[in-house]
């Protein structure tokens, strides 16, 4: 385990990612194992990053992060790969500043990543948990290729009655469930025994 706490400063937090990575490196080509890499939280690497470029007084670029920015998450994450030797997975804990997936510092991470499981405070304040989105969460190989071409057609069957129910979310709450037409409320029907299907009961 390699820490970089919030007290520590700047270059020392910048450092733990790699240093963490470089270990796991180690793991993969010396001793030939596959690996799991946690990373908690990934975020943290890039206000280290913001932090180091203000005290060499770069000019900061969108919302004040490091004109580096790119640059430096391509670095951490790009050497996060499978050999012939081994492999690297990453598990990555991701903030979002103020729910704001359109953040820099969140879009120059989510480039990187094969899937995202994207965690809602809407979802948790219903009371369903985990409270995961499933239609702002995705993933690489939800592909019919890889995963069969049933698999794909209810997966986004799911996300279409989903997002269709998310769409009459205002209409329920101004005008009430009475006045949806069938199709409508049936989708809500099914839409919400999705959503107790996906979670657990607490």
């Amino acid at each position: 385990m390699v820490f970089g706490q919030m007290n520590e400063p700047p270059a020392v937090r910048l450092r733990v990612g790699l240093t963490g990575l470089s270990m796991a490196e180690y793991f993969r080509d010396v001793e030939r194992q596959d690996v799991l890499l946690f990373i908690d939280n990934i975020y943290r690497y890039t206000l280290a990053g913001m932090e180091v470029s203000a005290l060499l007084g770069r000019m900061p670029s969108a919302v004040g992060y490091q004109p580096t920015l790119a640059t430096e998450m391509g670095e951490l994450e790009e050497r996060i790969t499978s050999t012939k030797q081994g492999s690297i997975t990453s598990f990555q804990a991701i903030y979002v500043p103020a729910d704001d997936y359109t953040d820099p510092g969140v879009v120059a991470t989510f480039g990187h990543l094969d899937a995202v499981i994207a965690l809602e405070r809407s979802i948790a304040e219903q009371g369903l948990y985990p409270a995961v989105d499933p239609l702002a969460s995705t993933s690489r190989i939800l592909d019919p290729n890889v995963v069969g071409e049933e698999h794909y057609r209810v997966a986004r069957g799911v996300q279409q009655v989903l997002q269709r129910y998310k769409d009459l979310q205002d209409i329920i709450a101004i005008l009430g469930i009475e006045e949806l037409s069938e199709e409508d409320k049936l989708t809500v029907v099914r839409a919400r025994k999705i959503q107790r299907f996906l979670s657990q009961p607490m």
